[in-house]
């Protein structure tokens, strides 16, 4: 009879081992509300255009203007001396020069040779080259140059509960979300998965929290799937992360030797009573 008991009290731990461990994985795991119409998504998908990167004031952006007549080129790339270590010889010794960028000032405007003040804001790369390109028309002769131009400053800040926090900085001018937890080193297991906050500051200033659920599959279809220039991205810790936060080592050291001792004192009298 005592047998029959404790194998009972033995399934009923494990049969609630089990259940803790799939609600653990519905919460860990990405992608969790599917559905069996995956039609739907696919017609959705081609709907959906490639995303480009919005230039936004405060950005700074790389212009090179490239042809076959130096001398019509050269007063549309500007250069920045750059300065090196002084020799033994010289004082003062100057290294390749460097294109200079252009920063986005707070009106969207970038000031550019020959035609002052361009409006650049809320414009991709490819549409601003596209405009310079006709601005340029009249002044090559013989072709068209090649414009070049690239946003230099891509960064975001991944907080919270990642395994690497902090600024995330990248040349591709385009990042998904799990892009930059990816390179944040993913969530750690206290994050909630469900509740992640995106802060976003738009071109006109004003200020956006996007909350975002990792756990559904329509997050690709999200306004924070892609994330802009300057976004703030925090992962807000769970309940387990919130209340070990409010004991200290001490304090935790404890609660760990009380429970041991009493596993050990539970394992001890079920031996003896036998």
């Amino acid at each position: 009879m005592k047998q029959t008991k404790l194998t009972l009290k033995t399934l009923l731990i494990l049969s609630i081992l089990i259940l803790s461990s799939c609600s653990t994985v519905k919460k860990l795991a990405y992608f969790q509300k599917t559905d069996i119409k995956a039609d739907t998504t696919k017609l959705k998908a081609k709907s959906v255009r490639l995303f480009d990167t919005r230039i936004k004031p405060k950005d700074l952006l790389s212009i090179t203007v490239v042809s076959t007549e130096p001398e019509a080129s050269r007063i549309y790339n500007l250069v920045v001396p750059q300065l090196a270590e002084p020799t033994t010889t010289s004082n003062m010794l100057y290294s390749q020069p460097s294109l200079q960028s252009y920063l986005v000032d707070n009106d969207g405007m970038i000031d550019f040779p020959v035609f002052g003040k361009i409006k650049v804001s809320d414009l991709t790369t490819k549409e601003l080259e596209q405009q310079l390109e006709k601005k340029l028309l009249s002044a090559f002769a013989k072709e068209m140059p090649i414009i070049t131009i690239r946003l230099i400053n891509y960064s975001v800040n991944v907080l919270g509960e990642v395994a690497r926090p902090g600024k995330i900085v990248t040349t591709n001018e385009r990042l998904t979300i799990f892009e930059g937890l990816a390179l944040a080193g993913d969530l750690t297991i206290y994050g909630k998965r469900d509740n992640v906050k995106v802060l976003r500051e738009k071109a006109d200033g004003t200020k956006a929290y996007i909350t975002v659920n990792l756990n559904d599959k329509n997050i690709i279809y999200s306004q924070a799937y892609y994330l802009e220039q300057n976004d703030v991205v925090y992962i807000e810790p769970n309940k387990s992360r919130s209340n070990s936060s409010n004991y200290g080592t001490a304090e935790s050291f404890g609660i760990s030797a009380l429970s041991v001792a009493f596993s050990v004192a539970s394992l001890v009298f079920t031996i003896l009573k036998k």
